[in-house]
């Protein structure tokens, strides 16, 4: 694995920048965290990552349709509010650009969209369940 070093130095100058403690960046199997150590003292560690959440790993059962994925790593609400109803429901028709759920990050709710008109064919998380980068949350027919 070839390290990027411009990609790890625009990721210190981010955490300095904002002011963060640590910061996570990850493409495909490669995952890359910056930290400040206690002292104030930088550490980067790089490092290959293969999630231990097995629906990650695997595909769906379901070999056919349109995968709607999660944007970032977070918390899976399936409705706007404890008790509300929920943004969609197997069968429903959905147009895209439709809001499908929302993955809490950093207590920030961010609004995952569809990615195409179609019609639900499964949901594949369960309501409050932690989702990783790229898992696929919902599929479409």
């Amino acid at each position: 694995m070839k390290i990027d070093k411009k990609l790890i130095k625009e990721l210190v100058d981010n955490l300095k920048e904002f002011e963060l403690s640590e910061l996570e960046y990850q493409e495909g199997q490669t995952k890359i965290k910056v930290s400040k150590a206690s002292k104030g003292i930088e550490q980067i560690k790089t490092s290959a990552v293969v999630s231990p959440n097995k629906s990650v790993l695997k595909s769906s059962n379901e070999s056919e349709g349109i995968r709607v994925k999660s944007p970032i790593i977070g918390t899976a609400y399936l409705s706007p509010e404890p008790g509300a109803k929920k943004f969609v429901e197997v069968g429903d028709k959905i147009k895209k650009g439709q809001t499908v759920m929302i993955v809490e990050a950093m207590k920030t709710m961010n609004h995952v969209p569809s990615t195409a008109d179609g019609e639900v064919k499964k949901i594949l998380v369960e309501d409050g369940q932690p989702v990783e980068f790229g898992q696929t949350l919902v599929l479409l027919k």
